[in-house]
């Protein structure tokens, strides 16, 4: 069943407070995001221009839903990382519908999860307009990672809406912290689908 959730009842404050949650800046914490990351070949960065060139033909004609998303980006980025192969395990959750009031009506999305291994949690936002960023998804992302049944290992995130990545991580040792990436986009001139894709294989050996 879908849960209905308003974005203001689970915010980051929220979480921060009932679970004793605390941020952090320190780089050491979230070194997978930039530390001894795998090398991309040429076939693979050539695969991933092909993917960002999909993605930039279909935003000219939206609206791009977020099945849409995951056929044309998110699928490719997980079967060249390796996602769909063995040990690897991709299920889904139960989505959640997120709304937002503008003016005179209200605007509807939805946040789709996949789930890797209990590990490694990917939402996907998916609205006909642009009243959902990023942060819309970011608190409910930590919610599931918290929940995770195997607190003593550190747990992955990739939150993204087609065109805009972020990675977080939540280490629930002594006291839990979470850590976010730099947002990585499409809309740059540079590829940046390298680094996420690069960030990616680095977790598959983490989860491996």
């Amino acid at each position: 069943m879908v849960q209905f959730i308003q974005a203001k009842n689970i915010g980051i404050a929220y979480l921060e407070e009932r679970f004793s949650l605390a941020p952090t800046d320190n780089e050491a914490f979230f070194s997978e995001c930039w530390e001894n990351l795998p090398e991309i070949s040429d076939l693979e960065k050539q695969y991933l221009d092909k993917v960002k060139l999909h993605f930039l033909r279909l935003v000219k004609h939206p609206p791009l839903s977020e099945e849409t998303v995951k056929l044309v980006v998110l699928s490719p980025l997980l079967s060249l990382a390796g996602f769909y192969d063995e040990p690897f395990f991709i299920r889904s959750e139960s989505s959640i519908e997120i709304s937002a009031e503008d003016e005179e009506e209200v605007i509807r999305g939805r946040i789709d999860v996949l789930v890797i291994q209990q590990q490694l949690w990917l939402l996907i936002i998916e609205s006909k307009r642009t009243a959902f960023s990023l942060l819309e998804a970011i608190p409910q992302a930590l919610t599931y990672m918290l929940a995770n049944p195997n607190p003593i290992k550190p747990v992955f995130a990739l939150v993204m809406n087609g065109s805009d990545f972020i990675f977080l991580k939540l280490s629930q040792t002594n006291q839990p912290q979470y850590a976010l990436s730099d947002q990585f986009t499409l809309l740059k001139r540079e590829n940046e689908l390298y680094q996420v894709f690069r960030i990616l294989k680095k977790l598959g050996q983490i989860l491996n």
